[in-house]
C-alpha cells in the first residue's frame, strides 16, 4: 500500500533542508499515481526554523505533546491566579518554550545544520504560538510545518497554508483522560478553597487582634473614668459638707448679729437715760 501524502510530506520535511527539492522531485518521480505525484511536487520547501520544529516534532513527539498539555493546563489555571502568580506563570511558560527551542536546535545541529540565534528565536516563537492556538499546535505536532509562526496570528482560517500535505490534525493522544482532567480541576478548586480559607483565617486573626487592642484601650479608658468619678464623688461630698457648715455659720452669725443689735439698742437707751439723769442733777 502506497503511503499517504501526509506520510510522504513528513518524510521529506524532516530530511536535510538542502536536499529537499531533489528528494521531493525524486519521490514524485517514483510515485505511480499521477495525481499524488503532482501533489508531492507541489509541496513547498520549509524554512529553516520550520524544519527545526519538524525534526523536533518527529523525534521528540512525546516531549512536545507533554509540553502542550502543560501549556494548556497553565492557561486554564491563570483564571484563578492573582497578578503576582500570573507574572510567575508567564516566566514559567517562557522558560518552557526556551527549553524546547534549545532542545530542538540541538537536534538540528546534531544533524549537521548550523542554527543561528534568529532561527532559534523563530523556533521559540513558533512553539509559543502552539501553546496558545490549537491550529498552531496541530501544525507544530504534524511534522509538516512550512514556515515559522507568530503567537499573535489567528491560524484557524489559514491552516492549509501552515503545513504541506493536507490540513493539520491534532493527534488523539494529545487529549488526557477525562477523569484525569477532572481530577486536576478538582484539585485546583480544592487548592483555591484552601487559599481562600487561609486568607479568611488571616483576616479573622488580624481583626481579632485589632478588636483585642480596642478592648484594652476601652478598658483603660473605663478604669480612668471610674477613678475620676470616685474622685469627683469624694470631692462633691467634701463640698457638700463644707457648704452645710458654711450655712450653719451664716445662721449662727445672723443670730449673733441680732443679739448684738438688741444689745446696742439697750445700751443706747441706758446711755440716754444716764445722760438725762446727769442733766437733771445739773439743773437742781
Amino acid at each position: 500500500m502506497e503511503p499517504s501524502l501526509a506520510d510522504i510530506a513528513v518524510e521529506l520535511y524532516v530530511g536535510p533542508p538542502a536536499d529537499f527539492v531533489a528528494a521531493r522531485n525524486a519521490r514524485a518521480a517514483e510515485t505511480a499515481d499521477p495525481a499524488l505525484a503532482a501533489r508531492i511536487r507541489a509541496l513547498k520547501k520549509p524554512s529553516v526554523a520550520a524544519w527545526v520544529v519538524n525534526v523536533f516534532a518527529h523525534e521528540r513527539a512525546a516531549q512536545l505533546a507533554e509540553a502542550l498539555h502543560l501549556a494548556q493546563e497553565l492557561q486554564e489555571a491563570q483564571e484563578d491566579l492573582d497578578a503576582r502568580a500570573l507574572s510567575q506563570l508567564g516566566r514559567d511558560r517562557r522558560a518552557l518554550t526556551n527549553r524546547l527551542a534549545t532542545a530542538a536546535a540541538e537536534l538540528a545541529e546534531a544533524r549537521g545544520e548550523r542554527i543561528t540565534a534568529s532561527t532559534r528565536e523563530a523556533v521559540q516563537q513558533t512553539i509559543t504560538a502552539a501553546f496558545f492556538d490549537p491550529t498552531a499546535a496541530a501544525a507544530v505536532t504534524s511534522g509538516r510545518l512550512i514556515r515559522e509562526l507568530e503567537p499573535s496570528t489567528a491560524f484557524a482560517e489559514i491552516a492549509d497554508s501552515l503545513v504541506g500535505g493536507g490540513a493539520p490534525v491534532l493527534p488523539e493522544t494529545t487529549a488526557r483522560p477525562v477523569d484525569e482532567v477532572k481530577a486536576r480541576r478538582d484539585r485546583r478548586d480544592a487548592e483555591r478553597a484552601v487559599r481562600d480559607a487561609d486568607r479568611a483565617h488571616e483576616r479573622a486573626v488580624r481583626d481579632a487582634a485589632a478588636a483585642d487592642r480596642a478592648l484594652r484601650v476601652a478598658s483603660l479608658r473605663v478604669e480612668e473614668l471610674d477613678r475620676r468619678e470616685r474622685d469627683l464623688e469624694a470631692e462633691l461630698t467634701t463640698v457638700r459638707n463644707d457648704a452645710k457648715r458654711a450655712r450653719a455659720e451664716v445662721q449662727h452669725a445672723g443670730e449673733e448679729q441680732q443679739e448684738l443689735a438688741q444689745r446696742i439698742g439697750d445700751t443706747e437707751a441706758a446711755l440716754r437715760a444716764a445722760q438725762a439723769a446727769l442733766g437733771d442733777l445739773g439743773r437742781s
